[in-house]
């Protein structure tokens, strides 16, 4: 089969690969219908060394059911299946707590001699507890916005979630990628009551309002901080959602929560160092967020997409196929496209 693989900084290639196939009785193998370029993708894609031997590159994918091993229930082939960005029992006690990223005997795709997501099949360990069925068909006009179940969506999700986003919550979002429009997206399915989106891509924004983001913030550092104390009389917002973003980010989170608020903080950490000293401290601040454990979302999620009440597969600007990959992963670190989606 076709796979996409990564020689190093800015060396994506699509090659020849060996065809997956069962190895274990808890594993299956997935043809995939679609899959797309992660923005934690992008990190490797500019910074990876050169070597010789490649790694398999991409966790999001949605396909068909192929083949299972003898202990998987509740699977056939001919399924539409969804696959979280991590694979996992889904029965282990932190599992069971909802940390399926934690999971006693799980894994990452593209790692340890498994499939990565940007292929044209991938072979699913522990495949009875990772994927999710889905009730429609290959063909569905959904499988963007189901797809975005794979990690995006639930990300932004769970920034919300740790944050405590609810009714007459206000909310600032900082960051105007996938993640970040995902989190304005998850925040008014909370019944946030006010959403300021700090974003400078004024077709990302626009798309922020679409999901409902009630005000934007082009300004950064402290010019953004005044003006979105300014939006709220000098109070800040109960919650800030921090999507990715680089420490001026957490800085800016810092300068515009709300005395006893929450800041949140997801995606792949582009810094190690956080900055919370005595007036964080006095003002009660929490600091929260994490790794989303995104197949413990997947079956709250879904019905909104299925019964169209949200639409997250909007994230989505351009699409190629396989062999086109290399030039997805340009168009996204050179910010022509927000997020690529892949057809094999």
């Amino acid at each position: 089969m076709r796979a996409t693989l990564i020689y190093g900084a800015g060396d994506v290639r699509v090659e020849d690969v060996p065809d997956p196939h069962v190895q274990q009785p808890t594993d299956a193998v997935v043809r995939v219908v679609v899959s797309c370029v992660c923005g934690s993708d992008l990190w490797p894609y500019a910074s990876r060394p050169a070597t010789e031997d490649a790694d398999r590159i991409g966790h999001e994918f949605l396909g068909v059911v192929e083949e299972t091993g003898s202990q998987v229930s509740g699977l056939e082939p001919g399924d539409l299946v969804v696959a979280p960005f991590v694979w996992s029992d889904n029965t282990c006690d932190f599992c069971s707590e909802g940390l399926q990223t934690s999971c006693r005997n799980g894994g990452f795709w593209g790692a340890d001699g498994v499939d990565g997501g940007q292929g044209e099949a991938v072979r699913v360990p522990q495949a009875q507890g990772t994927l999710v069925k889905l009730p429609v068909g290959e063909d569905s006009a959904l499988l963007p916005s189901l797809l975005t179940l794979s990690d995006v969506f639930p990300t932004g999700h769970h920034c919300a979630v740790r944050a405590g986003v609810g009714e007459r919550t206000t909310v600032t979002v900082i960051g105007d990628g996938a993640v970040g429009l995902s989190a304005v997206l998850a925040a008014r399915r909370l019944g946030a009551e006010r959403i300021v989106l700090m974003g400078r891509h004024a077709d990302r924004t626009d798309l922020g309002r679409a999901f409902g983001a009630t005000d934007v913030v082009t300004e950064r550092g402290e010019e953004g901080v005044e003006k979105v104390r300014e939006l709220t009389g000098g109070d800040g917002t109960h919650t800030v959602l921090e999507c990715v973003g680089l420490e001026q980010a957490v800085n800016t989170a810092f300068g515009v929560v709300r005395d006893g608020g929450t800041v949140s903080r997801v995606g792949a950490p582009q810094y190690e160092q956080v900055s919370m000293g005595f007036p964080q401290f006095f003002k009660n601040i929490t600091l929260t967020g994490g790794v989303a454990p995104a197949r413990a979302y997947i079956e709250e999620l879904l019905p909104d997409i299925l019964e169209g009440r949200v639409e997250p597969g909007r994230v989505f600007d351009r699409t190629v196929g396989l062999d086109e990959v290399p030039d997805g992963y340009r168009a996204m670190a050179d910010r022509q496209a927000l997020k690529v989606l892949i057809r094999p």
